[in-house]
């Protein structure tokens, strides 16, 4: 099932711009990116694909960010499914590979008797982005609650809530198997979003649940006409387009916004990446005093540490660690 196109836009994020609608958007498609993330843990499949769509969402929203720039989403609820985080790392340099990572929490035995969708699993809770530009700069921080029955729905929440900015999204995840091969997880995603405008406003209030505002709720007159036109042009991708090695991100573009005249820029590549380390969980460390650390130690004398999201395992002498570290 492998084709030219798959091997191209693997893992790849591509910005486009929709001149005569003004608009823009990325497509994303996550291949061998997606399946490391989630080979890291045995997760059962309605949280590999939550996860997979998080993932997805992220990395559409984090290729808007700046170079060497982090962002992070935060999905967490009182549900089965209590938390779901992924973490954007901007690329170091203009065309190196962005790196990106994710994880779940979950309660294995309240998942188990539950029969309620992946979302509705979550339970209530936030949906939650974070961008951190850095050392000496404030972290910013966006909030709206989980609402809509999808991941995506609750992205667009956030954007019409905390932006001001119309945005919609289409995700599809999906394990797929080439003949004598294991089933692996591809993803494939539309971001489309209203360019913004110097004074956005809600025009009539806010239509969406529990009060929210709406992408439809910012627009008005022509924008609100191209708003609809494209929106209903995405509406209609096909799974397939989405996550199927046949039809190019380019090609999904021009099928979808013909006679939106898309223009397509340098595509993003993405991959796995972790940065956790021992310097990290010592730098964790450095606030507790030589008390704290007694109680962290095991029997074995060492002190314990595990990434939750690369499964990394770390052991330290307790002597190297807190306020008082011998180093």
């Amino acid at each position: 099932m492998s084709t030219a196109n798959q091997l191209i836009w693997d893992d790849t994020i591509l910005p486009f711009q929709l001149d005569n609608a003004d608009a823009r958007g990325r497509v994303a498609r996550l291949d061998g990116t997606l399946q490391k993330i989630l080979a890291q843990h045995d997760y059962p499949t309605q949280v590999a694909a939550l996860v997979a769509e998080a993932v997805l969402l992220t990395a559409m929203i984090g290729q808007t960010i700046g170079l060497r720039w982090k962002l992070s989403l935060q999905i967490r609820g009182d549900g089965p499914i209590r938390l779901i985080a992924t973490d954007y790392y901007a690329a170091e340099v203009e065309g190196e590979p962005a790196k990106i990572r994710g994880y779940a929490s979950y309660d294995a035995d309240r998942l188990a008797e539950s029969d309620g969708t992946p979302f509705e699993n979550i339970g209530k809770g936030m949906f939650a982005i974070l961008i951190d530009q850095g050392t000496g700069m404030q972290p910013y921080q966006g909030i709206t609650p989980l609402v809509g029955g999808s991941l995506a729905t609750c992205a667009e929440t956030y954007f019409a809530q905390s932006e001001q900015l119309p945005t919609k999204f289409e995700i599809a995840v999906a394990e797929s198997a080439v003949p004598g091969e294991e089933a692996k997880w591809r993803g494939g995603a539309v971001m489309l979003q209203h360019m913004p405008k110097a004074s956005p406003y809600a025009k009539d209030g806010a239509s969406g649940e529990d009060g929210l505002l709406t992408g439809s709720d910012l627009v008005d007159g022509e924008d609100g006409e191209n708003w609809n036109r494209v929106s209903i042009l995405l509406g209609s991708v096909e799974l397939v387009e989405l996550i199927g090695p046949h039809v190019s991100p380019d090609t999904l573009l021009v099928r979808l916004f013909h006679e939106e005249t898309p223009r397509i820029f340098d595509a993003q590549p993405v991959t796995f990446g972790c940065t956790c380390g021992p310097e990290k969980v010592e730098q964790t460390m450095s606030i507790y005093s030589a008390k704290d650390i007694g109680h962290m130690t095991n029997d074995e004398g060492k002190v314990t540490a595990d990434c939750q999201f690369c499964g990394a395992h770390f052991e330290f002498d307790p002597e190297t660690l807190g306020k008082d570290a011998k180093r």
